[in-house]
């Protein structure tokens, strides 16, 4: 188990030397072929129709991020898509500190929305929405909570987040306007099964998480509460339809260009209505 008042990457280092070893190979391999750029994506011309944050894993900037942000141009998205690097980097030395040090998540989280409520000052009634890819998941997560109480954002999607299924998703429904989808899928067992529970959850959880199993109900809802989680929270299950748009089901499967561009656009350009293919699951209870 991990001391969440870790209070140097050297003393994580110390204490926990062969995950940080495994965990840092994982961080690497994500990280290869970085170097691409999308700041094109987020000139203003785009920026006037909406706004869009990228919120990477673990391994920081990389080119899973960059090809989320390419598939959603691809897809016919004409807001303005940037990849926001929450991590401490990309390294052997960062890697239990990006996944496990929340203290860190909650100060990138409230500058996000910072960013978010600038965006909406300068662009009123325009579009925003977050996606976060596996640990981006649960800083998507914390910025919903980290907006003041008047504030939205019009959706966000999480892509096989590394959550605990059972995190209390009540505060950050409530800062968006369609709601939260969660991508999960059974087959992502090396990061999100086995990982997790070896490793921990973002929110400091040691078993499978939600981006593997989807997330539940926390016990003790009122009526209320199920039907903000009814209302709000979107659950799609992998499925066959994505392996032919190119995501074998696998953690960085959600990163495909193709899938990104086939399933994840058209949740942004549809203004709420849901695509004919996909088939959400409700948490139970």
């Amino acid at each position: 188990m991990f001391n969440h008042n870790v209070k140097s990457l050297s003393d994580l280092g110390r204490r926990e030397p062969l995950r940080l070893a495994s965990l840092g190979l994982l961080v690497l391999g994500l990280s290869a072929g970085s170097g691409c750029s999308v700041s094109k994506l987020s000139k203003p011309d785009r920026m006037r129709n909406g706004y869009v944050i990228v919120l990477p894993g673990i391994e920081g900037y990389s080119a899973l991020n960059v090809s989320i942000a390419k598939g959603l141009a691809d897809g016919g998205v004409k807001a303005g898509i940037e990849i926001y690097d929450w991590t401490f980097g990309g390294s052997v030395l960062t890697a239990v500190a990006n996944l496990r040090v929340e203290s860190h998540h909650r100060s990138e989280a409230r500058q996000i929305a910072r960013k978010i409520i600038a965006y909406q000052e300068k662009h009123p009634g325009k579009p925003t929405f977050l996606v976060g890819h596996s640990g981006g998941g649960g800083v998507a997560v914390y910025t919903l909570e980290a907006l003041p109480p008047s504030r939205q954002v019009t959706a966000a999607i999480l892509l096989g987040p590394a959550l605990s299924p059972d995190y209390d998703l009540r505060g950050a429904l409530r800062h968006t306007q369609q709601g939260i989808y969660n991508f999960y899928s059974p087959y992502d067992v090396g990061f999100l099964k086995v990982g997790t529970s070896v490793m921990g959850t973002v929110d400091g959880q040691h078993g499978r998480a939600a981006g593997a199993v989807g997330f539940t109900l926390p016990w003790g809802l009122s009526q209320e509460d199920r039907q903000l989680y009814a209302s709000l929270l979107r659950q799609q299950p992998y499925n066959s339809k994505m392996a032919d748009a190119g995501n074998p089901g696998t953690h960085t499967g959600w990163a495909s260009r193709n899938f990104v561009a086939q399933w994840l656009a058209p949740l942004m350009n549809a203004q709420g209505e849901h695509p004919p293919h996909y088939a959400a699951d409700q948490p139970g209870g």
